[in-house]
């Protein structure tokens, strides 16, 4: 059986689309990541997206229905499967839709409340981590107060990553967070294990001159044509993945919205992006690969 990849280049899936067109039932099936060989070569799958709302049934949605929703039933199957092989699952919280981290950066009686039903959620479903994935203003002390009950509560092998968009980590760049990285890394850096940053609608570019923490940072781009604009063929990702881990061994890796589409294999293979991924950024890639990105890009 193939074993976990090392985490030394990420390879991180998003993984929203959970069934087909919406259904009930239809269930996109994430193991096929599990396929690839000698070793798996995703180290973290996303689950998205995770809301905070005020309603008195169910403080917590995954994609507008409680996590304990039967659709979501093969979701938590394939998760466990998927952590069992070594794989780090964790849950994506904000993007988008907003309001998640607005009831988070409240006062301390407000934090309080929310904060418990995202405890809870996370601690009932074994989830390994949380990607913060703050796209409306917040505080850098609520950001930061947060940061801090994750790790107390969850301790130093709970994943603690942010999303923010790549013109957030240069100076000066668009953000759409409210509060400055820059700032948060210099009071938290140590408590954050990455940041996924995208590189997508216009927020920018892993190159040319990246900086020492995006160098540490998976970038994240669409997986797909279908997922938003800023799609770069996969012929030119590689050249560029080979041009970065060569240039900098501790480059952070790639990360991929979103999982149930993703190019070379498409729909049918979803899977097969991971693999890509880790191949080029190992300087593996082969010539069977090569063909169907060609017939891709």
């Amino acid at each position: 059986m193939a074993h976990a990849a090392a985490d030394d280049h990420r390879v991180v899936v998003y993984y929203q689309t959970t069934n087909v067109n919406n259904s009930a039932t239809d269930h996109i099936s994430i193991l096929g990541l599990l396929n690839s060989a000698p070793q798996i070569a995703v180290t973290h799958v996303l689950i998205a997206a995770v809301h905070i709302v005020d309603e008195p049934d169910g403080w917590i949605r995954l994609n507008d229905f409680p996590p304990d929703n039967p659709r979501f039933d093969a979701v938590w199957s394939d998760a466990a499967q998927l952590q069992a092989a070594g794989v780090a699952v964790t849950a994506m919280v904000g993007g988008a839709a907003q309001g998640s981290f607005q009831r988070l950066d409240g006062d301390d009686a407000q934090f309080e409340r929310y904060y418990g039903h995202l405890h809870d959620f996370l601690a009932g479903y074994n989830l390994q981590g949380v990607d913060l994935d703050v796209e409306e203003r917040m505080s850098l002390a609520g950001v930061v107060r947060l940061i801090d009950r994750l790790r107390a509560d969850f301790g130093p092998a709970f994943v603690i990553s942010l999303a923010p968009v790549g013109a957030a980590l240069r100076k000066g760049g668009g953000n759409l967070s409210g509060f400055s990285y820059f700032d948060l890394e210099a009071q938290r850096g140590s408590a954050i294990d990455f940041y996924n940053a995208q590189f997508y609608f216009g927020w920018g570019s892993p190159r040319p001159r990246p900086t020492t923490r995006t160098l540490s940072t998976p970038a994240s781009r669409p997986a797909s044509t279908e997922n938003g604009s800023g799609f770069v063929s996969l012929d030119v990702v590689a050249n560029t993945l080979r041009d970065l881990t060569a240039q900098y061994p501790d480059f952070g890796g790639v990360a991929a919205w979103e999982y149930f589409n993703s190019v070379p294999g498409g729909k049918a293979a979803p899977w097969e992006w991971a693999t890509w991924m880790a191949e080029n950024m190992r300087g593996e890639q082969s010539p069977r690969r090569k063909l169907r990105a060609s017939r891709s890009a």
